[in-house]
C-alpha cells in the first residue's frame, strides 16, 4: 500500500514540474486532472479488480469527446461532399441530355458515314443482339447486373492482377463508371473527381437501372475509325446495322473497347483478331456460349473481312452541315436523324473528277489544290468538295477559303449595267484607261474599240469592264452583288470590276444560282428535313430564307451573256455539248483560277490554285477550271445521277414533304423554342407548334 501511495505523489509531483499548471491549454489541465485523478485511484483503490481500474482511468465524459470527434468526422465528409458535387448536372445526366446525337443521311436516306468523327442512329436495348451485350459483359464487367455502381471485388482483383504483373493490366471501373468518364466528367484524375465518379455511379443504378445504363454505355464508347458508338462502328467496319452483328463480329467490337485505337481492325486485323480470341474465351468462361459455339466462332475470323462502307465521301459536306444539324437536335434525348440534300453519285463524281485533274493536269502547272460545289438552281447543295484529299487536308476550301474572284465577279457589273438600261447591243470602249494611276490590262494585252456589252463580256475584256463600271457607278456594282446574294466585305475601288475583292466559292456559285433561278438572292442550304427519337413525324426545313428580288426582267439577257462565254468566248473549254452558261476568272499573276456557271439542272463552282498562294503556270479559268466543270457535268448527265437531285426538291415546294418548321425565324421569336418538335411554350397552356 505504502509503494502505491509513493507511486501516486511522485506522479503529481512530476506533473506539475513539467507542465506548469498555470500556464497549460485547456486541453493539457483536462489531462494533467485526469492523471491525477487517476493517481489518486491507484493509491486509494489499489486493492480493486483490474477490469474496474481500467474503467476508472477513463474520464467521466469520455463519450462526449466521442461523439464530438464523429460529428466532426462526419462535418468534414459532408463538406467534402457538397464541394465535390455543388457542380454536377444531376438532372442532364438522369435524362442524358448532356451529348445529343445527330445522325446525318444523304438525300436518299442512306447513312452519310464520313472520314472523322462518325456516329450512328441511338439504338434501343432490344435493337443491341444478345451476343454483342454478352460479350461486353463478360470483357468488361462480369458482375455488371449484380453490383451497385461500384464493384469492390472487380477492384480488389484487378490490383491484385496489377501487383502480380508489375504494371497496369487490368483495370477496376465497371460500366457504370466508364459510362460516367465518357459522357459526364473531366478525365482530370483529382480528389474531387473520383468522389464525383463514386457518388454519381451509385446514383445512376439507383436512377436508371442496368438496361438503361447499358443502353448509354453502347452508344457513346469510343471505337476507332472516327466511329462513337456501337450502330456506327457496326456501320463502319461491316457495314451493317447493330442488329445484324454476327457473334465473331459482336466479340470484335467488343475486344476494341479497351483500345479502339491500337486494335483497329481496318489498319490492324491481326491484333483485332486475337483480342477477339480473348473476348470468346471469356465469353465461354462466363457461359454465355458453349464450346462448339466457341469454335465456331474462331474458325469464322477466317472469312471476316471488315471493310469501310461504300461510298465513303462527302466529308466535307458533312462538315460544314454538322454544325446546323446540331443546332436542330439541341439537347434532345437520343438521336435526331437529319437528312441532307448530298447526293452520293453526284458526291463521288466530285471527288473523282477533282482528284483525276490535280493528279494530271494539276501536277503539270503547278496547282496543289481545287474545290467544287454544286448545288441546284434554288441553293441544294447535292456535292461539295473542299480539297485535294480530306484526309490530309480537313480545310474546306469551298466555303471557308477566301479568293479573288477575278472575271467571275463581272456578272454583278453587267447586271448593273442592265438596271440601269444599258443593252447588250449598246457599245462600250475597250481601250487604255487610266484611273488615278491604275491602269487595267487585257490580257494579252490587246484592244479592241468599240464592242457591245455582250462581245466584251463574253470575251473578258477588263479595259471594257472597268470603263463600264465606272459609267453605271461603283455603288450601283455593289448594289447589284448584293442583290445576288454576295455577303463579303466589297471596298468601293475601280479594281472591284475584275474582282480584286475576296469572296468564297459557296457564295459565288450561289449568286450564280439565282440568275438561273429568277430570283435572288439564292442562299445554299443542305438539309432536307429532321426527325427526333420518339417524335412521330419528321419536319421539313429546306432553305430558310425565300428569294425575294425578282430577276425575269434581266434573266434572258444574263443567262445569254453566259452563254457566249460557253459558246465562242473564254469558256470553250467548259462546253460539255449541252446547254450551258458560266464565267471564268483568273485573279493577278494566276493565283486563282474559277470558273462557275449551270446547266438546266444544276449551277456548279469551281476554283484551283493553291494555299499558299504561289502562281501557277498560266492557268486561267477558262483551262483547268472549266476542264473540271466540264467532266464533271458531262458525267453527272450521262448516267441517272440527277434523279437523286430531285428529291431535294420537294424540301422547298412541299409536294410529298412533311409538315415545314422554319428553325431560324422560330428560334427568334420564341426564346422557348424546341426545334426536335417544332414547339414552343405560350405564357398558357401547353406547348404549340411553331407556325413561323
Amino acid at each position: 500500500m505504502a509503494k502505491t501511495k509513493t507511486m501516486a505523489s511522485f506522479l503529481r509531483t512530476k506533473l506539475r514540474r513539467s507542465m506548469r499548471l498555470e500556464t497549460i491549454s485547456a486541453p493539457a489541465k483536462w489531462m494533467t486532472t485526469a492523471l491525477a485523478k487517476a493517481g489518486r485511484a491507484i493509491g486509494d483503490r489499489g486493492s480493486k479488480p483490474r477490469e474496474s481500474r481500467r474503467r476508472r482511468f477513463l474520464p467521466a465524459n469520455w463519450w462526449k469527446f466521442a461523439m464530438g470527434s464523429a460529428l466532426l468526422v462526419c462535418l468534414f465528409v459532408c463538406s467534402m461532399l457538397v464541394w465535390a458535387l455543388k457542380d454536377v448536372p444531376w438532372s442532364e445526366i438522369r435524362d442524358g441530355t448532356l451529348k445529343p446525337i445527330v445522325v446525318l443521311e444523304t438525300a436518299d436516306g442512306e447513312p452519310l458515314v464520313r472520314q472523322g468523327p462518325y456516329q450512328g442512329p441511338y439504338a434501343r436495348y432490344d435493337e443491341f443482339p444478345a451476343n454483342l451485350i454478352d460479350a461486353v459483359l463478360s470483357i468488361e464487367d462480369r458482375r455488371f447486373m449484380e453490383h451497385f455502381g461500384i464493384d469492390p471485388m472487380g477492384i480488389g482483383r484487378a490490383l491484385l492482377r496489377n501487383l502480380e504483373a508489375g504494371s497496369v493490366v487490368e483495370g477496376g471501373s465497371t460500366i457504370t463508371q466508364q459510362l460516367i468518364k465518357l459522357q459526364y466528367l473531366d478525365s482530370d484524375r483529382t480528389i474531387k473527381r473520383k468522389i464525383q465518379e463514386v457518388v454519381i455511379a451509385v446514383w445512376l443504378e439507383w436512377k436508371l437501372g442496368k438496361r438503361e445504363i447499358l443502353t448509354r454505355y453502347l452508344n457513346s464508347v469510343y471505337l476507332g475509325a472516327g466511329a462513337t458508338g456501337m450502330p456506327a462502328a457496326a456501320r463502319i467496319y461491316f457495314n451493317k446495322d447493330i442488329g445484324g452483328l454476327s457473334l465473331s463480329e459482336s466479340a470484335m467490337l467488343a475486344g476494341l473497347l479497351r483500345a479502339p485505337s491500337q486494335w483497329n481492325p481496318i489498319d490492324n486485323f491481326e491484333g483485332a483478331r486475337q483480342r477477339s480470341m480473348v473476348v470468346l474465351d471469356a465469353m465461354a468462361a462466363n457461359g454465355k456460349i458453349t464450346t462448339p459455339q466457341l469454335e465456331e466462332a474462331k474458325t469464322s475470323f477466317a472469312r471476316l473481312q471488315p471493310t469501310t462502307p461504300t461510298p465513303r465521301s462527302g466529308s466535307w459536306f458533312a462538315d460544314w452541315i454538322s454544325p446546323q444539324a446540331s443546332e436542330i437536335a439541341g439537347s434532345s434525348p437520343g438521336s435526331t436523324t437529319v437528312r441532307t440534300t448530298l447526293v452520293p453519285r453526284l458526291q463521288q463524281i466530285a471527288e473523282k473528277v477533282v482528284k483525276r485533274a490535280l493528279d494530271s493536269e494539276g501536277k503539270t502547272v503547278g496547282a496543289s489544290q481545287a474545290a467544287l460545289v454544286a448545288m441546284t438552281p434554288d441553293g441544294a447543295v447535292v456535292a461539295m468538295v473542299g480539297g485535294h484529299d480530306y484526309k490530309a487536308s480537313q480545310f474546306n476550301r469551298a466555303v471557308t477559303a477566301m479568293r479573288q474572284p477575278g472575271s467571275t465577279f463581272k456578272l454583278f457589273v453587267y447586271y448593273a449595267a442592265l438596271k440601269a438600261g444599258l443593252t447588250l447591243s449598246d457599245r462600250v470602249l475597250d481601250a487604255p484607261i487610266d484611273i488615278d494611276g491604275w491602269a487595267p490590262e487585257n490580257s494579252g494585252g490587246n484592244y479592241r474599240g468599240w464592242v457591245t456589252l455582250a462581245e466584251a463580256f463574253a470575251r473578258s475584256l477588263n479595259a471594257a469592264s472597268v470603263a463600264l463600271a465606272e459609267e453605271v457607278g461603283l455603288d450601283n456594282v455593289i448594289a447589284a452583288a448584293r442583290e445576288l446574294g454576295i455577303d463579303t466585305p466589297l471596298p468601293n475601288t475601280p479594281s472591284l470590276a475584275l474582282g480584286t475583292s475576296e469572296v468564297n466559292l459557296l457564295n459565288l456559285t450561289s449568286a450564280y444560282a439565282s440568275v438561273q433561278l429568277g430570283r435572288a438572292p439564292v442562299r445554299p442550304w443542305g438539309i432536307i428535313d429532321f426527325q427526333a427519337a420518339g417524335q412521330p413525324k419528321a419536319f421539313r426545313v429546306g432553305s430558310q430564307a425565300k428569294p425575294h428580288v425578282d430577276l425575269s426582267p434581266y434573266q434572258s439577257d444574263l443567262i445569254g451573256l453566259l452563254q457566249l462565254v460557253v459558246e465562242r468566248g473564254t469558256g470553250r473549254g467548259a462546253d460539255p455539248g449541252t446547254f450551258a452558261a458560266g464565267k471564268t476568272g483568273t485573279s493577278q499573276n494566276n493565283r486563282d483560277a474559277w470558273f462557275v456557271g449551270f446547266t438546266q439542272a444544276l449551277v456548279v463552282g469551281v476554283w484551283v490554285g493553291n494555299d499558299d498562294d504561289t502562281p501557277m503556270k498560266g492557268v486561267t479559268g477558262g483551262a483547268l477550271p472549266a476542264h473540271v466543270w466540264r467532266d464533271f457535268m458531262r458525267e453527272a448527265t450521262a448516267e441517272s445521277a440527277l434523279s437523286g437531285v430531285r428529291s431535294t426538291e420537294g424540301a422547298n415546294n412541299g409536294q410529298g414533304a412533311p409538315p415545314s418548321c422554319n428553325i431560324t425565324a422560330c428560334s427568334r421569336a420564341y426564346r422557348s423554342f424546341r426545334p426536335s418538335d417544332c414547339t414552343y411554350q405560350p405564357y398558357s397552356g401547353g406547348r404549340r407548334l411553331c407556325e413561323k
